[in-house]
């Protein structure tokens, strides 16, 4: 097997690409080590014997999977956590969505006449002054406070 870094790199100034790129018919190698002129190259790239090979590019495969993943939920770890707790969900966003549910929840109870409209608007006040952790927790408390029967909501 003769040596063609020469060959291989007149032929990659001559095809504008890196020697990397450059492919060498392997059963024409012995020809190709006497061509030492850029004129026996080029005859030798018209004849097809050496080749530009096409750009490799990066496949997005393994990109597409991982990202169907997090979609699912995966790949959410502490390990792969950036930023504090609050800054990935704001203290605002966190009381937005809690204080919907408690509000719904009692519109709810209110209009099954599961509630009074006067013990509905205490819970409401208290909801809003932040009292409940979350929707079960305002549950347990109307329970508690004996305005809600056990099997109820």
């Amino acid at each position: 097997m003769p040596d063609l870094s020469n060959q291989r790199r007149l032929a990659a100034s001559l095809l504008k690409c890196g020697e990397g790129r450059v492919w060498i018919d392997p059963a024409s190698q012995e020809e190709l080590a006497d061509a030492v002129t850029r004129s026996d190259l080029r005859s030798a790239i018209k004849a097809g014997v050496i080749r530009r090979k096409p750009i490799q590019g990066t496949s997005r495969v393994r990109a597409r999977k991982h990202a169907l993943e997090v979609a699912k939920g995966r790949h959410s770890g502490p390990g792969s956590r950036r930023g504090t707790p609050f800054s990935r969900v704001p203290r605002k966003e966190r009381w937005i969505r809690r204080i919907r549910a408690q509000r719904e929840t009692l519109a709810e109870l209110r209009a099954q006449r599961k509630i009074t409209p006067t013990v509905y608007r205490e819970f409401y006040r208290r909801a809003k002054g932040g009292m409940f952790r979350s929707r079960a927790h305002l549950l347990a408390n109307l329970r508690l406070a004996g305005h809600l029967k056990e099997g109820a909501a």
